[in-house]
């Protein structure tokens, strides 16, 4: 499914400028009516489990019993969705940098952060929501999105220069975080009995990857806006750096959506981001998608009479779930077998 962008609304004032006057949200904003609830039903939120991912290291000196133990964890931790992950080796101080430049970045004049601003119907750059509908309802948020691998992908007249050492930061995370979810593909194929790097060969070498910096302005009505509408995420993994003083993220553990590769055994949870009258909140997410020509579908090795094959093969599952988003559908229910 190929996604047709047409930035067909126009508003005479961004997000951080319409929060730093206090004013009423425009009326793209307001969250009137969705299929997955209204606003104020909070979904049940974790702690979720907490999976050391050192043991899963090659180096590791940890018994194989205890290994075993922690692989059985995290499989069943991803049947609900989410999982909390230490053992990372990212030191706290290099993540407080990441925050730091962030936000530094955010609180810069509208004229200096323009510079890397998103061309039309195009998803990297700094900006907000791509409009694809007259109806769509727009996210109260702000955000640099930046393709970060493959390297000679990368376009770096979008990585902003101010905040001086952003740059570097940002290439030292996306190597870190590479890193990181090398080692959760592995260890998720194993948990499921597959060589270990099925699913990396499925989604292919050359997969692209992209680092968001989210900042949620102050909204006077949180009531009416969200920061992110509800979806399940694009990619295959997505890893987020939260916010250290403010929460906001809402995830509901009772859905039906589930990951293409593992058919059906794991779900892609449903989530969002609430807003917030009285403090500013950032995240970092890095997401991982599949090369766009390269065919997704279940494992084979786990497909079976008892598992049939819940999902059709698909290609460029990235656009059919932006559009799914941006209309308040979720992506999995276009592809059911």
């Amino acid at each position: 499914m190929a996604l047709q962008h047409a930035e067909i609304v126009s508003l005479s004032k961004s997000v951080p400028e319409t929060a730093i006057n206090g004013d009423e949200p425009p009326p793209p904003y307001v969250l009137k009516q969705s299929v997955f609830g209204s606003i104020d039903i909070c979904p049940p939120n974790g702690p979720f489990p907490v999976i050391d991912i050192s043991l899963f290291s090659p180096s590791s000196s940890a018994s194989q019993a205890h290994v075993h133990k922690e692989l059985e964890k995290l499989r069943s931790a991803l049947i609900s969705g989410c999982i909390q992950v230490i053992g990372h080796g990212i030191s706290s101080s290099f993540l407080d940098k990441v925050r730091e430049l962030g936000k530094q970045f955010f609180e810069l004049p509208m004229e200096e952060k323009q510079k890397y601003a998103r061309p039309t119907n195009q998803i990297e750059g700094y900006g907000s929501n791509m409009i694809i509908s007259e109806n769509q309802v727009l996210d109260w948020s702000d955000r640099p999105s930046l393709w970060v691998f493959p390297q000679d992908t990368r376009n770096l007249h979008f990585w902003p220069q101010n905040p001086i050492g952003f740059r570097e930061m940002l290439n030292e995370y996306a190597e870190k975080v590479k890193f990181v979810e090398q080692t959760l593909y592995k260890a998720i194929t194993k948990s499921l009995n597959l060589e270990e790097n099925s699913f990396l060969n499925m989604i292919g070498e050359r997969a692209p990857v992209r680092a968001r910096f989210n900042f949620y302005p102050l909204c006077s009505r949180p009531d009416l806006v969200l920061g992110v509408k509800p979806h399940t995420d694009r990619g295959g993994i997505t890893i987020l750096l939260q916010d250290k003083e403010v929460e906001g993220l809402q995830v509901r553990v009772d859905g039906k959506w589930f990951k293409i590769m593992s058919n059906g055994i794991f779900k892609s949870p449903l989530h969002r981001v609430v807003t917030n009258t009285e403090k500013l909140r950032m995240s970092v997410a890095v997401v991982s998608e599949a090369v766009v020509d390269k065919e997704i579908g279940a494992m084979e090795g786990l497909v079976n009479e008892e598992r049939p094959r819940l999902y059709k093969n698909v290609k460029n599952f990235g656009a059919v779930a932006y559009e799914s988003y941006q209309n308040e559908q979720i992506a999995m229910d276009a592809i059911k077998a």
